[in-house]
């Protein structure tokens, strides 16, 4: 019995990925599996979403790519972050953020696929206006590149109604007019991310991009397409002691029990991902119960107020946050109470805490 875990729901990530390829309509669905799949396992998820719909898959690093490969994912993988003097890997497809790149794939002396990114508006990484059509001509002129396209990435989109969104898609739609002008074909064009995706059918383009919708969860709040989030943390109660009114709890005595009753002690801490700014910010559930976390969070362990609740004992469940089927906050409670986004949370399970799977093939990992 692990003290920390994350419960991956390989069915939820099935069901996900079907609902975005309806969303994707005519356009190609591309997964995004960067963080080792937002922190859901980037092989296991991406074998799923492979069987259910996704056609392509993106990723940050070439390392990251590298272990799809190996995992058996034998569907295009674009990877969008690298430096120009890496050892360049033939069969991954290669984000073009800058001239500098476009250069270093070309001298590579590989046969690549590449696809260049355009910076529209987010003035982050990605090719500048003045240098688009230099750029797209020495691609063009390179016998060992083939470009698959153009992306770019939206700064606003969880804004629905932002202006600088239609800004975008229209310097967008200018980049690809311009590629072909310099006798490119760009076939396979991207802009949606998950905000765009669920709200902005007019911009798939041939193909979108979602991530943090992969996984079950929205990124506008109150936009719901049916999606189940696939996250569950969960740890266990190690001790349940007594405590008298007045006592106070954890480093610096910041809570102090309003009565007689009882706490518990649960094995998750900073160590792990859970932020000190939690405290007074997590309700854990324990047998469907909630109950509120109390005093500092420490490295290894929090302590929740049971009350004059004495059914707790140690070894118990008590889930930090999941889809709310079993009364625990969800994500999106969390990241609320955080003062963060719902990516943020799901990322965060780390150090002790163990991963497992369930559904996908029928049985639990």
């Amino acid at each position: 019995m692990d003290l920390l875990t994350t419960t991956i729901d390989l069915d939820a990530i099935a069901h996900n990925t079907r609902v975005l390829k309806k969303l994707a309509g005519t356009a190609q669905l591309m997964c995004v599996v960067k963080a080792d799949g937002y922190n859901h396992g980037a092989v296991e998820t991406a074998q799923v979403m492979a069987r259910n719909g996704a056609d392509q898959f993106g990723v940050a690093t070439l390392a990251e790519a590298q272990q799809l490969l190996d995992g058996g994912i034998d569907k295009p993988i674009l990877a969008w972050m690298w430096r120009p003097e890496q050892t360049l890997i033939k069969g991954i497809e290669l984000g073009i953020p800058s001239p500098e790149h476009a250069r270093a794939a070309i001298n590579s002396g590989l046969d690549l696929r590449v696809t260049p990114k355009i910076d529209t508006g987010l003035n982050r990484s990605g090719i500048d206006e003045a240098d688009w059509a230099d750029t797209f001509r020495l691609l063009h002129d390179a016998p060992n590149i083939a470009v698959t396209g153009l992306f770019s990435h939206l700064a606003c989109a969880d804004e629905p109604g932002d202006p600088s969104v239609d800004e975008q898609a229209d310097v967008f739609r200018r980049a690809i007019a311009v590629a072909r002008d310099c006798e490119l074909d760009v076939p396979t064009n991207h802009l949606s991310n998950s905000p765009a995706a669920l709200t902005r059918p007019d911009l798939n383009f041939e193909m979108i991009r979602p991530g943090l919708a992969c996984y079950g969860l929205s990124p506008i709040p109150g936009v719901d397409v049916g999606l189940r989030p696939a996250m569950t943390w969960a740890a266990r109660v190690s001790v349940v002691k007594k405590i008298t009114a007045g006592e106070g709890v954890s480093y610096g005595h910041t809570w102090h029990a309003p009565s007689n009753g009882y706490t518990a002690v649960i094995t998750v801490g900073y160590a792990d991902g859970l932020p000190r700014t939690a405290q007074d910010a997590l309700s854990v559930s324990i047998g469907g119960a909630r109950y509120s976390q109390v005093g500092r969070v420490c490295m290894d362990q929090i302590v929740v107020w049971l009350g004059a609740e004495a059914s707790v004992r140690a070894g118990d469940e008590a889930l930090i946050f999941g889809p709310g089927e079993q009364g625990e906050m969800t994500a999106d409670e969390l990241a609320n109470g955080l003062g963060t986004i719902n990516y943020e949370v799901i990322c965060r399970p780390s150090g002790r805490t163990m991963r497992k799977f369930k559904g996908g093939d029928g049985h639990e990992s």
